[in-house]
């Protein structure tokens, strides 16, 4: 599972994937999942350097898993293909509320509006 700490490199493997694919993976799918301003409030946390390393890394490791092509439930599935990695997303945010600051949330909310071609 990508939340492994059995390395010390798979934080930084995971922050490296998300960074390749996050923006690619939002722009197809923003419109279509409900968890999409979370996914983005996630992503704006995990790269603030004021966020603990500890949360960064849940975060990194929480979105490696919405990127990935392939998962517990693969993503192609009309209705349920998204509910494995709204889960994650969500318990992993539950798990690190407290370090989600409304920038981050305000940062997520322009970036969907960019994202489904609202005028900023």
């Amino acid at each position: 599972m990508a939340f492994s700490t059995a390395s010390h490199a798979q934080p930084a493997n995971d922050e490296a994937r998300v960074k390749a694919g996050f923006w690619k993976k939002m722009k197809a799918v923003a419109a279509r999942i409900p968890f999409a301003e979370d996914a983005l409030a996630a992503y704006y946390c995990a790269l603030d350097r004021q966020t603990p390393l500890s949360v960064r890394a849940a975060l990194w490791g929480a979105l490696a898993y919405f990127i990935m092509p392939f998962d517990v439930i693969p993503d192609y599935l009309p209705l349920i293909g998204y509910t494995d990695d709204a889960a994650v997303l969500a318990t992993t945010i539950r798990m690190v509320a407290s370090h989600m600051l409304p920038e981050h949330r305000e940062a997520a909310r322009r970036a969907l509006k960019k994202l489904e071609g609202g005028a900023d």
